[in-house]
């Protein structure tokens, strides 16, 4: 369902692509060596379903060939097998993404190319994939699998918590815009609309912008549209399919509306609190990519765009730690222990996916030095494992 890429995207990675791909890169061996354990026959599954050349022109290795990065480092350093498959529906993509994957093959990383569309594949993948952990990444240009489909999928075959199954999906927040005209429009095209239905599992988003139409006086209508579409998408997905779902927007530049959402689900704690803990650090290098571009293609600026618009991280986790502080605090009012990756959304708060791991930390011992818990935050096991003790009475 994928609209394909023109030929100018394979030239060079835009910024959406610097986010999306510095989070895969960063999440997918965290999600190897923390599922690892749960495979019948130490082998990890991964799937790209729109999978692309695999390469730009200028040698960067987009999403398929990160994983095919990931693999090989996995299966040397730590002898365990993550079996890549890829999907491509266009022959020319395929063609060259087949050639990047032959490159793996050939020294040993367990990887198939496909080529048609996702849907024709992802069966047979799941069956693969029986006893050990799966990875659905969906990145299409345009529409992504139907809702029913997908809840199918990680519903009905897929409702285990172990051996883990993860979905990271692009929601296309352009593709919305553009049919959200088509809803406002008399002239709108019925099909392309009950496409999206599809996609969204029922007509329900067209309300959104039969009211933003109601309300086009207003400033700014139709975007409320779009960001909500977007949110209720990520509610119906959890609802559907018992996982916690979270989305972050991805952008070309800062205060620009969202091109895509990244939707990620999960039913571990663990990836939970990883998911966000990368969505800070890919953040931190979609802002140096940026400030790279600007004082590349404007080298005697006495300033950037980037260094001033760019929230200074130092500040923000300092303003951060004293929240996720009070956030622990009404945790442990409970009176139990409280360990931490247990409550990522309620101890992050706001901040989720915008402060690092160690963040977390600082907050326990920010709340030592307040008297109101016995533990110290010094030493002992990784931050997300941590247990923090109420305060004795």
């Amino acid at each position: 369902m994928s609209s394909g890429t023109g030929g100018e995207y394979w030239k060079d990675k835009a910024l959406p692509s610097v986010f999306k791909h510095e989070l895969l890169k960063r999440y997918l061996p965290q999600f190897g060596g923390m599922t690892g354990t749960q495979s019948h026959d130490k082998r990890v599954v991964y799937l790209d379903g729109y999978a692309g050349e695999g390469r730009y022109e200028n040698g960067d290795p987009a999403s398929a060939e990160i994983a095919l990065r990931v693999a090989s480092h996995f299966r040397a350093r730590h002898g365990l097998t993550l079996e890549r498959f890829f999907a491509e529906a266009q022959q020319k993509s395929f063609d060259r993404l087949n050639a990047v994957v032959a490159h793996y093959q050939a020294s040993g990383v367990l990887a198939h190319a496909h080529r048609g569309e996702v849907d024709g594949v992802l069966d047979s993948v799941i069956r693969r994939a029986a006893r050990e952990p799966l990875f659905l990444f969906l990145d299409p240009c345009g529409l992504s699998l139907p809702l029913d489909r997908l809840a199918d999928v990680l519903a009905r075959q897929r409702p285990q918590a172990r051996p883990a199954t993860e979905l990271l999906m692009n929601f296309s927040m352009m593709a919305v815009w553009r049919l959200g005209g088509h809803v406002r429009s008399p002239k709108g095209n019925e099909r392309s609309l009950q496409r999206f239905d599809a996609v969204c599992g029922g007509s329900w988003w067209r309300e959104y912008f039969a009211d933003a139409a109601a309300a086009s006086a207003r400033d700014g209508a139709a975007e409320d549209a779009i960001e909500a579409v977007a949110a209720e998408y990520a509610r119906r997905l959890a609802r559907r399919t018992g996982m916690q779902v979270q989305s972050v927007p991805v952008s070309h530049a800062p205060h620009k509306r969202a091109v895509y959402r990244l939707v990620f689900a999960t039913r571990s704690p663990f990836g939970l609190w990883v998911f966000g803990d990368t969505v800070a650090r890919a953040r931190a290098e979609w802002w140096k990519t940026l400030e790279l571009q600007e004082e590349r293609n404007d080298p005697d600026a006495l300033f950037s765009v980037a260094s001033v618009l760019r929230p200074d991280p130092e500040a923000v986790e300092k303003e951060a730690i004293p929240v996720l502080a009070a956030n622990l605090e009404a945790l442990l009012r409970a009176g139990r222990p409280v360990k931490l990756v247990e409550h990522t959304l309620e101890l992050f708060g706001s901040y989720f996916g915008q402060v690092t791991e160690p963040a977390a930390r600082k907050a326990v011992k920010y709340l030592y030095k307040e008297g109101k818990t016995p533990t110290t935050g010094v030493g002992g096991d990784r931050t997300r494992v941590l247990v923090v003790q109420p305060p004795r009475l």
